[in-house]
């Protein structure tokens, strides 16, 4: 259940508090600063009352323990300096590693990033700025280079970890472009990750580096290190159409196929349309080839929305769609449950959204090395919250691995042939005269 969810369930008392709430903050920053101190409290708390055995001022046979009062904690974060009370324990000690962790991780890269921009020569008000757009309003160096030491081997050893305990089924590969200072220059900088499935149904960071540009060398050399950690297993590579990571993937990975990115393939054909008013009879053709859920269906449709979107007078719209037929429909030989998560690149655009959410409050990072620092930060930060959702089962997993199904009767298949493509034909049939009653 989302927050969202769950404060819509919860009645207008909830709803008329968040109001009195908002209504006491200056601004939207404050209210939600003051609304993840709430939060963050308010587990801690949970978490306290599970370790007594009863809540808090609750008589019960099954408390083992009782609260004594709090500590406070500053924690920075992105929305500012929070003051929390972390609750004390009459026996024993009480630290609330699984909510802090996530934060303490960005707010050391974050502090770590005022202090290097500071040692680089940023101006003294620049540098203010800086901390204030990013919440910190305090450093002491020792904690800077405490946290960052703890950061940084976490970082290492995020990267550099070995990859034979599981097999891996699945890999998302992409890169997302920012700027850092490299040799006393601001330059862009590709942060390349990848990203697989591991037969646990999780999804893991396999690979994270930054490199100067997307080259197949640099690329080859990427994936090299990833398999060399011991990735194994690979069914199906997932990217964008990039040549020099098509060519990489399939040297390194050999025997897994290539998946072409459904969603990239889908704008590029949108942007060969050279009529404005064809755009959305093209971009509707394309839409439906890789929403249909039945796998005959969709090898049928795919040639006739090709043929419609030439009879349209889009031909290199529609050379471009039937020269990436192959690549884009690698996805119909795995399991139907699978189709939506393998057919795009999707995983790896959260990820990178993620990174680009921090690194605006940059916009140039003085290092390579804090550049790393804050990427590696946020990677270990969403690597939490996949180990708490499978993607697939454990049992779904394994089916990527499973031999296809035996193919049905020749009579049989033929007429099932026969009727996917009237489904297509009417399907296309459809579109187009949409497209002619809106033109």
């Amino acid at each position: 259940m989302t927050a969202m969810q769950s404060l819509l369930q919860a009645g207008p008392e909830a709803g008329e508090a968040l109001l009195g709430l908002m209504s006491q903050c200056c601004d939207l920053r404050e209210f939600g600063a003051e609304v993840m101190r709430l939060a963050l409290n308010a587990l801690m708390s949970a978490e306290a009352d599970a370790l007594c055995g009863a809540a808090r001022g609750e008589r019960s046979e099954s408390r083992v323990n009782s609260r004594n009062g709090y500590r406070q904690r500053s924690l920075k974060t992105p929305v500012g300096d929070l003051e929390l009370d972390v609750p004390k324990l009459r026996r024993g000690t009480y630290y609330p590693e699984s909510v802090l962790s996530r934060w303490s991780r960005v707010e050391a890269s974050l502090a770590a990033l005022v202090v290097e921009a500071y040692v680089n020569g940023v101006s003294t008000r620049d540098m203010s700025l800086l901390a204030e757009s990013l919440g910190v309003s305090s450093l002491s160096a020792s904690e800077v280079s405490r946290l960052t030491s703890e950061l940084d081997a976490q970082v290492s050893e995020l990267r550099g970890r070995r990859l034979d305990d599981q097999r891996y089924c699945y890999l998302w590969v992409d890169a997302t472009y920012v700027r850092c200072r490299v040799a006393g220059r601001s330059v862009s900088q590709a942060v390349v990750t990848a990203i697989a499935l591991g037969e646990d149904g999780r999804k893991r960071l396999v690979g994270l580096d930054c490199v100067d540009t997307e080259s197949y060398a640099d690329w080859r050399a990427f994936l090299a290190s990833v398999r060399a950690r011991g990735l194994s297993g690979l069914v199906m590579c997932v990217s964008d159409a990039h040549a020099g990571l098509v060519r990489a993937l399939s040297e390194v990975f050999q025997g897994a196929a290539w998946q072409r990115c459904t969603v990239h393939l889908q704008r590029d054909v949108s942007r060969a349309v050279r009529r404005k008013g064809s755009e959305p009879l093209v971009r509707e053709l394309a839409k439906a080839v890789f929403a249909e859920r039945d796998q005959l269906v969709a090898r049928a449709l795919y040639p006739r929305a090709v043929d419609a979107a030439r009879a349209a007078g889009e031909g290199a719209a529609a050379d471009l769609l039937e020269s990436a037929r192959e690549d884009a429909q690698q996805y119909l030989s795995l399991p139907p449950g699978h189709w939506r998560r393998v057919r795009t690149n999707n995983v790896q655009e959260r990820a990178n959204r993620e990174i680009k959410r921090r690194y605006r409050s940059v916009q140039s990072f003085p290092s390579r090395e804090s550049l790393m620092r804050l990427v590696g930060a946020v990677m270990l930060g969403e690597e939490d919250e996949w180990a708490h959702h499978r993607v697939f089962s454990p049992e779904s997993t394994a089916l990527a691995w499973a031999r296809p199904e035996a193919p049905a009767p020749d009579g049989e298949l033929g007429r099932a042939i026969a009727e996917a493509d009237r489904r297509a034909e009417s399907i296309v049939a459809a579109i187009v005269d949409r497209w002619g009653e809106k033109g």
